[in-house]
C-alpha cells in the first residue's frame, strides 16, 4: 500500500509540474467536469483516494501526515456532495476567471503537496 501512495505522490507531482507549464489545462478541465452529472466524479474520486490513505496510512513513515491527506480528501469529497451542483458550477465559473498567476499557485501547491506524500509514504 505504501506503494500505491508514493505513486499517488508522484501522480500529484506530475499534475502539479503540468498545471505549472499549461495551465489552460485546469480551465479545460474545470469545463469538462461541469456538465451534467461530472460534477460528481471528483467527489468519488475525492472519497476513493481519502479511503486509500486512511488504509495506507499505518504502513507508511509518517502516519498523521497521509492519515491528515486522507481527511482533507474526504472533506473534500464531503464538499462536492454537501454544496450541490449549482453551488460547484458557480465556484467553478469563479475560478475559471481568476488569472493565469492564482493558476500556477495552485499549481505549485499540488507539486508541493506530491511531495510531502512521496516523503512521508
Amino acid at each position: 500500500m505504501q506503494i500505491v501512495i508514493k505513486s499517488l505522490g508522484v501522480l500529484f507531482i506530475l499534475m502539479g509540474v503540468a498545471y505549472l507549464l499549461r495551465p489552460e489545462i485546469v480551465k479545460r478541465l474545470t469545463e469538462f467536469f461541469k456538465k451534467g452529472k461530472r460534477i460528481y466524479f471528483p467527489g468519488l474520486l475525492r472519497f476513493a483516494l481519502a479511503v486509500v490513505f486512511f488504509v495506507g496510512a499505518r504502513e507508511c513513515r509518517s502516519f498523521w501526515i497521509i492519515f491528515a491527506c486522507g481527511i482533507i480528501f474526504l472533506l473534500g469529497g464531503l464538499l462536492v456532495f454537501g454544496l450541490g451542483p449549482e453551488r460547484i458550477r458557480w465556484t467553478l465559473d469563479w475560478y475559471a476567471r481568476q488569472s493565469i498567476v492564482v493558476f500556477r499557485v495552485i499549481a505549485f501547491i499540488v507539486l508541493v503537496f506530491g511531495v510531502i506524500v512521496v516523503f512521508a509514504a
